[in-house]
């Protein structure tokens, strides 16, 4: 800990993950304001498929423009790009209230707290750094300079000169668009590093859980609010690979069929290891809370039950006492209650909402897939038949 002291300390309520050069630049533009980030999401997404759309249209031959085999290009800008930045709008606050939340309640004691500073203030000084940002920025373009696609299917991942024409909206698209999305998509990975790398440093403190706490998590409940956010950027994914299996499809070189369902469980697949998996951090401390409250309530209640049974059971209270509104028998329902919450404490901060809110997330934008084996058509025929019973 004594690179810790070196760091200038600053209060946990500073904890955020926003900054770079990219968020000062959507300040001085007036497009980014306090935690909101969604202006500056729309301005590059939505504003560049504009210029590009505009572009085409002013070049020629528009009929490809919104053919399907091009629609991850619509994707990428439209969807993904603006959901990175209302993802990280809806994210940092929860992140900085979470850290917030845990230094007031008690769970980091207070010999603990200058380290957990030093980690805020390290976290900080990360995240509002240059050079992450002109490495990514430097990799996107060297990636699109070498034309590679990163293992995606699809038509829009890379130029390809047999394929398109070049004009200016396909080097508006490729050599920019592409290349600005890659950028974001390594910018949030960057982000994603620094969360987990800080919570990993979080789960290290000498925390001091609480066993019979509500949330069944010993009161770190409040990270799941963080990564329940997480499911736009699961939803962005899933867009983004829902998208480009529809050009692939569109364009004749992939079959619907089981690939698309591999696909699917990829995705599930990635979203449990981006996700959930780094919650595992906290299973230690959380199992040693539970086996040790269990322990102490479980005393507890025994030496409560005996003495209540001694006082209402054995006759030690006059006969004819009277028993409503009693405070021994409201205590012995509160501590019955309170067992039961230490027994039912999670070994993971994983509740079946966030499940249910990644799985959704994941799942849902594969749906319209269902389209090319199941025309519109011909689902609402069999609907209407199973209706009437025809």
């Amino acid at each position: 800990m004594a690179n810790l002291a070196s760091l200038p300390q600053r209060n946990v309520e500073c904890f955020s993950l926003l900054g770079g050069p990219l968020h000062k630049m959507g300040r001085r533009l007036g497009l980014v304001r306090g935690t909101n980030t969604v202006r500056l999401g729309l301005a590059l997404g939505v504003g560049l498929w504009l210029i590009v759309v505009i572009l085409d249209l002013l070049g020629g031959p528009t009929d490809q423009l919104f053919a399907l085999t091009v629609v991850g290009g619509h994707a990428r800008l439209l969807l993904v790009i603006p959901l990175f930045f209302m993802c990280e709008t809806w994210v940092d606050p929860l992140m900085t209230g979470f850290i917030g939340a845990i230094a007031s309640a008690g769970l980091v004691p207070p010999g603990a707290r200058a380290a957990l500073n030093a980690e805020v203030t390290r976290a900080n000084r990360r995240a509002d750094a240059w050079w992450p940002e002109a490495v990514w920025l430097s990799v996107a373009i060297l990636l699109e300079v070498a034309g590679s696609s990163l293992g995606m299917y699809g038509t829009t991942g890379v130029y390809d000169p047999s394929r398109t024409r070049e004009t200016l909206s396909t080097f508006m698209y490729f050599r920019v668009g592409v290349t600005l999305f890659r950028f974001l998509v390594f910018r949030w990975t960057w982000k994603l590093v620094l969360w987990y790398w800080f919570i990993w440093r979080v789960s290290r403190l000498d925390l001091r859980l609480i066993p019979g706490h509500p949330d069944r998590d010993g009161g770190l409940g409040g990270i799941e609010a963080v990564h329940e956010r997480f499911s736009l950027l699961v939803a962005a994914y899933s867009i983004l690979h829902c998208a480009s299996l529809a050009e692939s499809i569109a364009a004749g070189t992939l079959v619907v069929g089981a690939t698309i369902y591999s696909w699917v469980a990829m995705v599930l697949l990635v979203d449990a290891v981006l996700f959930i998996c780094p919650l595992l951090v906290f299973t230690d401390k959380l199992w040693a809370s539970r086996t040790m409250g269990l322990a102490r309530y479980q005393s507890l209640a025994a030496r409560y039950a005996t003495e209540f049974e001694a006082r209402w059971a054995d006759g030690t209270v006059p006969e004819g006492a009277p028993l409503l509104g009693t405070s021994d028998i409201q205590s012995m329902a509160d501590l019955d209650h309170t067992v039961k919450d230490v027994k039912e404490m999670r070994w993971i901060t994983v509740s079946p909402r966030m499940l249910t809110m990644m799985t959704v997330a994941g799942i849902g934008p594969f749906l319209p897939l269902l389209l090319f084996k199941y025309p519109v058509a011909d689902l609402a025929q069999k609907f209407l038949s199973k209706l009437i019973g025809l």
